[in-house]
């Protein structure tokens, strides 16, 4: 049975460390206001060894829990189900507290299909990814959703993405883990998705021709632009920030929350949208 929850004052928050700077109460306050819901959502620095007795821990009074890395990996052994997107990431960016019972979701997949959507992009065939991480799988489980059928996986040490390749594998998708300087004489894809930390150097250009034929999905959003993404519109090239990306799977997250199922929209949801973006 879908979960319901009454206008009762509860509790969420987002976990990770650092956490200072996160965006995401600014997006979820705005949502539970544009709702008539009077609920608390608040920052909490946690790191990977203390998320389990947390989550545990937590009273009634708790609905949910938004997750940065690496908590999205850390707490599925607390988790008593988790739905099919994070299983096949190994990844839970979300937890609801539903009568006893620890649920965890990956909205995170959702945020990339839905921000990719809003800048034109709604099927593809290839795709480069660069990173290695929990965002990494999610944006590859999102391009395999566009219809992708080949990624070039870009790696520091590409040894590393045997488990990216093996998820590729379970959605139909042939992923070749290469060197980060193949970027430098990549040939043209649909789409690049950088999962890199916000501010990281990639230390190496882009080729003319992958800049020239791709739309860059930059996840960072604070500092912007990231070095890669200066590469992009110094070139002219299309590209868009991780902002978008947060947005949406936020509003995955507040659909899981009030009706505790990320497939079914919002009350008024093109406004309950609106409101978040504004917060941004």
């Amino acid at each position: 049975m879908r979960p319901t929850v009454s206008d009762a004052r509860v509790r969420l928050a987002v976990l990770g460390k650092p956490i200072a700077h996160s965006k995401s109460p600014d997006l979820h306050l705005a949502a539970y206001r544009r709702l008539a819901l009077d609920w608390s959502y608040e920052r909490v620095e946690m790191d990977g060894a203390g998320v389990g007795e947390f989550v545990l821990s937590r009273d009634a009074s708790w609905r949910g829990l938004s997750l940065t890395m690496p908590l999205k990996y850390d707490v599925i052994p607390v988790l008593d189900e988790i739905d099919v997107v994070a299983r096949l990431t190994g990844a839970a960016n979300t937890v609801l507290f539903d009568g006893g019972r620890r649920l965890g979701f990956n909205t995170d997949v959702g945020g990339v299909v839905r921000s990719l959507a809003e800048a034109g992009l709604e099927t593809a065939h290839t795709a480069v990814i660069i990173g290695g991480g929990a965002t990494a799988a999610s944006a590859l489980v999102a391009v395999a959703e566009l219809g992708v059928a080949h990624v070039r996986l870009l790696l520091r040490r590409p040894e590393a993405g045997e488990a990216l390749v093996e998820l590729g594998r379970s959605v139909g998708v042939v992923v070749e883990p290469e060197h980060l300087g193949a970027l430098a004489a990549s040939e043209a894809v649909d789409v690049v998705v950088s999962t890199l930390p916000g501010g990281t150097d990639a230390g190496v250009a882009a080729s003319e021709e992958l800049i020239g034929g791709a739309l860059l999905l930059d996840v960072a959003y604070a500092p912007w632009p990231t070095p890669l993404a200066s590469q992009w519109i110094a070139a002219g090239g299309r590209v868009i920030d991780g902002s978008g990306m947060l947005l949406h799977q936020a509003l995955l997250q507040v659909r899981v929350f009030v009706g505790g199922d990320p497939t079914v929209p919002l009350p008024d949801e093109a406004d309950v949208l609106a409101v978040m973006r504004e917060s941004l």
